[in-house]
């Protein structure tokens, strides 16, 4: 849900790689939900992956925008 709200703000300005990045991430959602009902372990592995990746990239931008340890630099 979290994903689709960003998803209009994000239509609202020229941002259009979050645009990108955020419907890749719906898509790995219903993906891994689909694996994990129909027990696809392909599936559940690339959901568990893919959200490893963008929980670190979610840090990465929040540290950097409340300029945690140098980032700014």
């Amino acid at each position: 849900m979290a994903a689709l709200e960003r998803q209009i703000f994000d239509f609202l300005g020229f941002q259009w790689a979050p645009i990108l990045g955020n419907f890749l991430q719906i898509i790995v959602v219903i993906l891994g939900l689909f694996g994990t009902i129909q027990f696809r372990p392909r599936y559940i592995v690339v959901y568990t992956v893919w959200t490893a990746l963008w929980v670190t990239w979610n840090v990465f931008i929040i540290c950097f925008y409340l300029e945690v340890g140098g980032l700014s630099k």
